[in-house]
């Protein structure tokens, strides 16, 4: 840390800096408490999701009994293949959300097959939309901690660090420069002093004469 220079233009830059410090702050925290409102709701969706999921998959058994049958394959009829996101801005942090899903289904006659099957796909790919929003929707909220944590982490900074310690070192530049000044008024008075007593020294041996 470099030594504090103990002048009027150090205590001028001190003066700018605190006024800067104070100025930044502000926006600072209305982000931080904006974050904090967008990381709860974040949160809020994740829960909505996982227990829309968890919702979905026993819908699915309750709606179609009939998976209990062993004797009809249906394990690999539904697969997810990719899915496409998109970018979203939210209090100027890019967050991933979901566009779609690509799903591949495996060929199977509508014969072989019962009729219930063509609902269990739909039902199947909804899952892997619902189980691909959960991933996604984890992500959202990890980025949002970060993001919270970084910009607490300034404001923090700013009110416990750069402020006050601003304010101490123009506290402490304007007491030395004070007592530089009073020190100087003492040293000009001793000498004014001194230099009237010679004068009157010199006066009374110029009356001796």
């Amino acid at each position: 840390m470099a030594k504090l220079k103990l002048s009027k233009s150090s205590m001028q830059q001190e003066r700018n800096q605190l006024k800067l410090y104070q100025r930044t702050l502000p926006s600072l925290d209305l982000k931080r408490r904006q974050l904090t409102v967008e990381l709860a709701k974040a949160r809020r969706e994740l829960q909505t999701i996982q227990e829309a999921v968890e919702s979905l998959e026993a819908h699915i058994g309750e709606q179609l009994p009939m998976l209990a049958n062993t004797d009809i394959e249906v394990s690999d009829l539904v697969k997810m293949t990719d899915f496409e996101l998109e970018q979203e801005n939210v209090v100027g942090v890019r967050l991933p959300r979901l566009k779609r899903i690509h799903c591949s289904v495996a060929d199977y006659s509508l014969l072989a097959k019962p009729a219930w099957v063509d609902i269990l796909v739909a039902r199947l790919k909804d899952a892997a939309e619902q189980r691909t929003l959960v991933l996604v929707s984890t992500e959202r909220v990890r980025i949002l901690e970060i993001q919270e944590k970084r910009v607490t982490q300034r404001v923090n900074l700013f009110e416990k660090i750069l402020i006050p310690t601003a304010r101490r070192n123009i506290q402490r530049i304007q007491i030395y420069l004070g007592d530089a000044e009073r020190a100087a008024v003492v040293r000009s008075k001793l000498a004014k002093a001194k230099q009237a007593k010679q004068r009157r020294a010199l006066h009374q041996a110029e009356e001796t004469l």
